[in-house]
């Protein structure tokens, strides 16, 4: 049998479809909860992490997995710092396996939990992040890695990727780079500094680079994100991919929630575009209209400089190019 702490995912947890033979809603101290649960016979706890106070505090857990057992607990993660490989790290470290930000996987972990095996690739990924970020600081830059995602079909994010790059190797010159993760698309550029590797090769690839100060990561099917600072999530907004994207996962938008959405190859109106935020109850990140991948795109400055990873005075250079209403922060 099964127990439930919930907090602010209370609403998602109790519609669960598991047994469970008790469960507390609240914000309670470690040690409230080892008291309250020490001595009562369960099979797994699902535990959603804000339900405990100082979550972030990673030692607060590994009290936790000390007082009831680490091989009872599934944790239900939610904001950044919980879903960053450096937390998720530690909770290997310390036998914590089953975890996830996803409500419908709950029953999944409870009927067959994860191994070592199945999570030791988290541990490969935060090391490997650390050592770029230790090499790049000893050269005294700060480095960026940006994520890019299709959520539509063919939304552009290899085109995307090449733009951006080019843009930015204007400004940093050869200490920008661009990986594609699962395809070969990115041989026809031609360019030296874009490579395609396989998932398995690309934290390898990434630790291997020269100096990167911005690393761009076309993620295709890519089924971990953790190394990325940012990622945009790309959507073509003709009825045609909408439609299509809705009727294959009818709760796209609400997993999209928060996060940077980017309407590319756009051609909305600012009033159609906001029609469009109110039926799907997100907001957009930015619009990018149709460009020529061939010429320059200073208007990408903006968007660059929005992310940080060019300072005000490039992306002013861009303003008096603006000639569509609709390109721009929404």
């Amino acid at each position: 049998m099964n127990v439930v702490v919930a907090n602010e995912r209370k609403d998602s947890l109790s519609n669960l479809d598991i047994e469970v033979i008790k469960d507390v809603t609240g914000e309670f101290e470690v040690n409230e909860l080892v008291a309250i649960f020490k001595d009562f016979f369960f099979d797994r706890m699902i535990l959603d992490i804000t339900a405990i106070k100082n979550y972030k505090d990673i030692q607060n857990i590994k009290q936790l997995a000390i007082g009831l057992g680490e091989s009872k607990l599934i944790l239900v993660l939610t904001d950044e710092v919980c879903t960053s490989g450096n937390y998720l790290s530690n909770l290997v470290s310390m036998g914590i396996y089953n975890f996830t930000n996803n409500i419908n996987a709950i029953k999944q972990l409870i009927e067959k939990p994860n191994t070592y095996k199945d999570v030791e690739k988290i541990q490969q990924l935060n090391n490997a992040s650390a050592e770029i970020s230790n090499r790049v600081s000893g050269a005294g830059r700060s480095n960026k890695i940006l994520g890019i995602k299709n959520v539509t079909e063919h939304a552009g994010a290899t085109t995307l990727s090449y733009m951006l790059k080019k843009e930015l190797t204007d400004i940093y010159g050869n200490s920008v780079y661009a990986i594609e993760v699962n395809k070969k698309d990115f041989v026809y550029f031609n360019d030296k500094n874009m490579f395609s590797v396989n998932e398995s090769e690309l934290m390898k690839k990434i630790a291997g680079l020269d100096h990167p100060i911005v690393v761009i990561i076309d993620l295709n099917n890519c089924k971990t994100d953790t190394m990325c600072d940012e990622i945009l999530y790309l959507l073509e907004p003709s009825t045609v991919m909408l439609n299509k994207l809705v009727k294959t996962n009818r709760t796209v938008f609400e997993k999209l929630q928060n996060k940077k959405i980017v309407l590319n190859k756009c051609m909305l109106s600012n009033k159609d575009i906001n029609e469009l935020e109110y039926e799907a109850s997100v907001k957009f990140f930015y619009s990018i209209p149709a460009l020529d991948e061939r010429a320059k795109n200073p208007m990408l400055h903006d968007l660059l400089y929005r992310l940080g990873l060019i300072d005000n005075t490039a992306a002013r250079k861009s303003e008096g190019n603006k000639i569509f209403g609709i390109f721009g922060k929404r």
